[in-house]
């Protein structure tokens, strides 16, 4: 599920890119949001990785 929500929120971004381009604020906002989903997948991966280092 995860997987998916990822593969949406990335066409998104690069729609929003195409568009606005890379450094618009509504492209940067769902970036942002796609990395996020990420960190999740991350933080699944290894629930032992915290922030301290970030």
């Amino acid at each position: 599920m995860l997987t998916i929500k990822i593969e949406l929120k990335r066409r998104q971004m690069f729609k929003l890119a195409k568009k606005y381009g890379f450094t618009s604020p509504q492209t940067v906002k769902c970036s942002q949001e796609l990395d996020d989903l990420l960190n999740q997948v991350q933080f699944k991966q290894n629930p032992e990785t915290d922030m301290k280092g970030v």
